[in-house]
């Protein structure tokens, strides 16, 4: 029997968000019905709502989180009732390009469930990210969901869904820090605190944290920061230059995603360093610069999309390495709250004011 529960909704571009009723089908195949735990307030959920990512209203909000698998359709073989999962946006196909050459991790043509789920009139609501998680329960694809250690904490293992992943994966996973290296990461968020975080979990021994807000920089040191650079008062090519014997470091990371912090990245790494652009430009955004530059400075330029992870790789690991202590996920978790508090937690991003965050059910 479909059934009946509270979610957020974004019924139009630009107007606040509403809890309302919406109608859960029962999981048809390969689908899976998630009674949610916990979900994460990420500025996607906030993009959609004002419309960043395209028109197909009302959308559905909330894509970070964990729950347990409710009931399966025909056909799942992942996962049983019971089991304690995070959710993902790439449930990889195992049949495109990508997946056929072992990238599974960009895979071309990840699956989300067919059925849509709906307001109480009929009306298809579009899930955010495939996901639509700020509800009691959701509907998702058997391979958007992976298990985990159940003993973790559902608000802090469920932000691996989108903005830690993406930031941590962003240093781990594409821009390959290893043991020694110099690292920049330029916007100390959500999504640069994670890959300060990656650098320091992959060994980097100089980590250097860029951002205009102070308070920003000092959660930034908490998180494995070994120098920050304040963008309103020096200028972040030239101090980053200054902190590395006047070479650049080996991998910059842009996490905001603007031309003039990728041309800093740019400027701000060593001769044949790396950069990673993991913060999301908008599609008027332009770049012009000279193309000897990018002849002669050598190295690799690179965008991460989610941390360039697999989901069935990575999580089950990080949750590990967070429940032995090794991995202070704990820390992005800066404040939990109620299903109806979704359009105060967008005010608060908006004012820099937390990390996350995170929707608790």
């Amino acid at each position: 029997m479909p059934q009946n529960v509270r979610g957020v909704i974004a019924r139009s571009k630009g107007a606040p968000v509403e809890v309302t009723t919406i109608v859960i089908p029962d999981p048809g195949p390969g689908e899976v019905v998630v009674d949610i735990a916990s979900c994460g307030v990420c500025h996607t959920d906030l993009t959609y709502r004002d419309g960043g990512i395209n028109d197909e209203f009302p959308f559905l909000l909330g894509h970070e989180a964990a729950g347990r698998v409710e009931s399966v359709g025909e056909g799942v073989t992942s996962v049983v009732p019971g089991d304690f999962v995070i959710l993902n946006w790439r449930a990889v196909c195992g049949q495109c390009r990508a997946c056929k050459r072992g990238r599974p991790q960009y895979c071309f043509d990840t699956h989300n469930a067919t059925q849509r789920m709906t307001l109480e009139d009929g009306t298809e609501l579009t899930p955010a990210l495939g996901i639509g998680a700020f509800a009691d329960k959701t509907l998702v694809h058997e391979g958007q969901c992976t298990i985990v250690d159940e003993s973790a904490d559902p608000a802090v293992v469920g932000l691996l869904g989108c903005g830690v992943m993406a930031g941590l994966g962003a240093a781990v996973n594409t821009g390959n820090v290893g043991r020694g290296d110099s690292v920049a990461v330029i916007g100390c968020g959500g999504v640069g605190d994670a890959a300060i975080m990656g650098a320091r979990l992959a060994g980097a021994r100089r980590i250097i944290a860029v951002d205009r807000d102070p308070n920003k920089l000092a959660a930034a040191v908490e998180l494995g920061a070994t120098h920050t650079v304040d963008a309103s008062q020096a200028d972040t090519v030239e101090a980053i230059q200054e902190l590395t014997d006047g070479y650049g470091t080996d991998v910059v990371i842009d996490a905001v995603g603007r031309p003039e912090t990728w041309k800093q990245a740019f400027y701000a790494r060593d001769l044949a360093g790396t950069v990673v652009l993991v913060g999301v430009p908008t599609p008027d955004m332009t770049l012009e610069m000279p193309l000897v530059d990018f002849f002669s400075r050598g190295g690799a330029l690179k965008s991460s999309w989610y941390g360039d992870c697999l989901p069935s790789r990575d999580f089950p690991m990080l949750v590990d390495l967070y429940l032995q202590g090794r991995l202070p996920l704990e820390k992005f978790v800066t404040e939990r709250i109620s299903i109806d508090q979704v359009e105060d937690a967008f005010h608060a991003m908006h004012g820099g004011t937390v990390l996350r965050s995170v929707v608790e059910l």
